[in-house]
């Protein structure tokens, strides 16, 4: 391919495009599929049946939700690869998706057994606002225990979140074990991931913090190439390297928890997107942090689309989609790098 029609394909201004058709596109596909005809009467006439409702009230808040968590996964995903000099790097090593999940299933059990006419007007809400709060704790938690004589050991970080994560995952299986039934299917359909119940108050409040730590993380673009160099080289082009690394853990686990809060856990975009981006481009943060967000938009509205359509009417939760095509990424990297450093 031409290098120079390759670079308007993978453009921004580009892949923009591909986004806007795609978000476009999402509208007419679901357990209902739709003409161009409908779709328009719905949004542009002042009708008021119940197709307008259907796109109006249900797809698109659920679309573009979807955009929003998939630009949100995947920027945070670049940036912590960045931060960590590690292509197979995500948010699960600074522990954002295991604090999350610990704190949603005890927002499960625990308001479910407690307050049960509470957890049943507002489980959706306290779900969210407890996985949030368990992802960010978790990552300051991370961040705390790699924090020594005011620097941060971003090797040390590696390892507290494994640690973590792993102590996580076990009070997370002892709430599991206590749960009952219809707790159970609560909590394995919340471990999937869906956005089977977006609405536009979900959308207004994920949008702002979104777009924010989206736009935030890109001012660190330059201090992200730096730090590829080493933290040293970095601090003599006058990087301040600690500040950097504390904001953008910050920033990325502030994203990373509002996402899984709004979704569940959704697995290997934050992977697989700045990856093969990073493959087909170049490391430059200043193109892949941007790319990024618009890609993981892309990728994820597609795989909503094809959860609500592929066994409909009912639909597949998107965490098994995204894992489904994300493991076998995974894998196919571990055997590319293993075959690299072989040749070496």
């Amino acid at each position: 391919m031409n290098s120079d029609y390759k670079s308007y394909l993978l453009s921004p201004l580009f892949l923009g495009v591909i986004l806007l058709i795609t978000l476009v596109g999402a509208l007419f596909f679901g357990a209902y599929s739709m003409r161009f005809g409908e779709v328009w009467t719905a949004i542009f006439e002042a009708s008021q049946d119940s197709t307008r409702f259907l796109i109006l009230n249900i797809r698109l808040p659920r679309i573009l939700l979807t955009a929003l968590t998939g630009a949100g996964l995947a920027i945070s995903g670049a940036a912590i690869q960045g931060l960590f000099r590690n292509p197979l790097a995500d948010q699960t090593l600074i522990g954002v998706t295991s604090g999350a999940m610990l704190f949603a299933v005890l927002s499960i059990v625990l308001m479910g057994s407690l307050l049960t006419a509470f957890a049943e007007v507002f489980r959706q809400a306290s779900v969210a606002i407890f996985a949030f709060a368990g992802g960010v704790a978790t990552t300051y938690l991370v961040y705390f225990l790699s924090r020594k004589e005011g620097k941060t050991y971003v090797m040390t970080m590696l390892l507290a979140g494994i640690a973590i994560t792993a102590f996580a995952g076990a009070i997370t299986g002892v709430f599991i074990y206590l749960s009952d039934d219809q707790q159970l299917r609560d909590i394995t359909f919340w471990s999937m991931g869906s956005f089977s119940g977006a609405n536009w108050i979900q959308t207004g409040i994920v949008a702002p913090l979104i777009l924010g730590g989206i736009f935030l993380l890109n001012r660190y673009a330059k201090a992200l190439n730096a730090i590829l160099l080493g933290e040293r080289e970095a601090t003599y082009l006058g990087i301040p390297v600690e500040q950097t690394k504390s904001r953008i853990i910050l920033l990325t686990s502030l994203i990373a928890g509002v996402c899984i809060a709004m979704s569940g856990i959704i697995g290997f975009v934050g992977l697989i997107v700045p990856h093969l981006l990073r493959l087909l481009k170049g490391t430059d943060y200043h193109y892949l942090l941007k790319s990024s967000a618009i890609v993981g938009a892309i990728f994820l509205v597609l795989a909503d689309t094809l959860a609500r359509t592929i066994i409909a009417p009912a639909e597949l939760p998107i965490g098994i989609l995204t894992a489904t095509v994300g493991a076998p990424f995974f894998l196919w990297l571990l055997i590319r790098s293993q075959q690299k450093s072989l040749a070496i």
